[in-house]
Parts: structure tokens; C-alpha cells; sequence
């Protein structure tokens, strides 16, 4: 059995408690506007030239984004980092574009981690049908679930698909138990205004298992990546949120009853 990704991230600390181990998972049915790893929507491998200009000469380089892996690949590379997640509590995260889209793989690898001891956590957007969320949940310590907006025909402009999937899932993951941490990517004049903000603080008051937020505000960082790929970048005149405005909202959450994080 093999999976299609596109990076291994050792060091990882913001993916999760502890030092972590983050596997991205090429492949994502979303296409959200702020997608900052434009390089993991394409389920394909992908081939693109690098240029770099060096005292006025441009040196092109050849690369490639993705590769296929193994369960034994995967795990030898996790295994090298076993030290630094039992010093630190961590463990490691399945991330992507969207991990459940190479959902056999993912719970072949969630297994081998379990049998292992290794703690897990999953990185999703939370598409894909209820038998699979339920069978995941069986095998994944932790969840990381995007929450992007509660309105469908808003969520169907900006990600390409509908939400009630989405929502269908996370109430299935809340009454199954899981530990879930809700994470919500900010983007400004998207999904920032009291309208959109309230919706969500009232669908989570609805799961009261949940007690975590984390707000991820939008950042520039993947502009050059839509370059890399040749993607259309429709976030390039967005302003990333201030700080008063985070910190404005985070005071929204915590008087919900979340503890609420500004980043992951």
C-alpha cells in the first residue's frame, strides 16, 4: 500500500502537542481561496523549475512536488524521531492538502502508530463519509477540524464544496467522543465579521465536548508558491488580520467558554 505526499516535517511544533513528526498528504477535494499549501490540492504528482539568480546569472533547477511512500517507509522515517516525541509528548500529524482523501492509507498508518504507542493526531477538513470519520475516529488521539463558515452557499463560493458534510462529521466525532480542537483559518472580509464569527460560536455551543479554538489568522506566506505552480492567487490584495482584531475576537470565543489560541 502506498500514499502520495508531498513533505515530512520534523520539529513541528505548532501541528499538535509536543515535538512532532507532520506528514502532508497530497490531495484535497477543496479548493479554498487561502489555501496555503497550493501544492497539496493536486492528488498527482507535480513537476515545476526553481530559478535562482545568483550575482545576476539564473540557475534553473528541476524539482518536483510529491512522491509515493510506504507503511514501512512512513514508519522508518517516524521512528527516527521517536526520542524527541516521547521527551516531549508528542507524536505525529497527518496533515495535507486533506489526509482522508487517501483514507486507507491513513488508517493503515494510524493503526501501525497505535500498536507502536506513538500518539496522532489528524489534521482535516473532515470530507468524507460518515463510515470512514467513524472508523478514523477509532484509531486517531487527536483531531484537528477546520471550521472555514456556517453559511453553505458562502462555504460552497470559497472551498468549491458544501459544508454539511462537514458539520455532519464533526457532530459525529463530538457524540463518538473524540478529542477535537476546532480550528479556523481568518480571512479577512471572508469570515471575519460579527455575522460569520457568531454563527460558529453558536453551531460549537451545540457540541459542548469541544472546548478548544484555535484562530488561524491568513498570512502571505504561500504567495510564492501560487507563482511555483502557476495558480491563480485571489488573495493577493487581502490585508492579513490586525492584532487588535484577533485579540477582538479571541475575547469572543473565551466569553463563550472556549479556550481559545491565536495560531495553531
Amino acid at each position: 500500500m502506498k500514499a502520495c505526499i508531498f513533505d515530512i516535517q520534523r520539529f513541528a511544533i505548532h501541528d499538535g502537542p509536543g515535538i512532532r513528526i507532520t506528514v502532508f498528504f497530497k490531495g484535497c477535494p477543496m479548493a479554498c481561496w487561502w489555501c496555503h499549501n497550493p501544492e497539496g490540492i493536486n492528488p498527482e504528482i507535480e513537476y515545476y523549475t526553481k530559478e535562482t539568480n545568483i550575482d545576476g546569472k539564473v540557475i534553473c533547477k528541476n524539482l518536483q512536488a510529491g512522491y509515493w511512500i510506504t507503511i514501512s517507509e512512513l514508519m522508518k522515517e517516524i521512528e527516527k524521531e521517536r526520542i524527541f516525541m516521547e521527551e516531549s509528548g508528542g507524536g505525529v500529524t497527518f496533515s495535507g492538502g486533506e489526509p482522508l482523501l487517501q483514507y486507507q492509507f491513513l488508517i493503515a498508518a494510524l493503526k501501525e502508530c497505535r500498536q507502536r504507542s506513538i500518539h496522532t493526531c489528524l489534521d482535516t477538513s473532515g470530507i468524507t463519509s460518515e463510515d470512514i470519520i467513524r472508523e478514523v475516529a477509532l484509531h486517531t488521539d487527536l483531531f484537528y477540524y477546520d471550521l472555514k463558515l456556517m453559511d453553505d452557499q458562502e462555504h460552497l463560493k470559497y472551498t468549491g464544496i458544501s459544508n454539511i458534510q462537514i458539520l455532519r462529521n464533526l457532530k459525529i466525532l463530538h457524540d463518538e467522543k473524540a478529542q477535537i480542537i476546532i480550528r479556523i483559518p481568518l480571512i479577512p472580509g471572508i469570515n471575519d465579521q460579527d455575522k460569520q464569527i457568531g454563527s460558529i460560536i453558536s453551531f460549537l455551543l451545540t457540541l459542548p465536548g469541544i472546548k478548544q479554538v484555535d484562530i488561524l489568522p491568513y498570512h502571505y506566506f504561500a504567495r510564492s508558491k501560487y507563482i511555483r505552480f502557476n495558480r491563480i492567487n485571489r488573495m493577493n490584495d487581502v490585508i492579513k488580520p490586525s492584532e487588535s482584531k484577533l485579540n477582538e475576537l479571541k475575547k469572543c470565543f473565551e466569553s463563550a467558554g472556549f479556550t481559545t489560541k491565536i495560531g495553531g
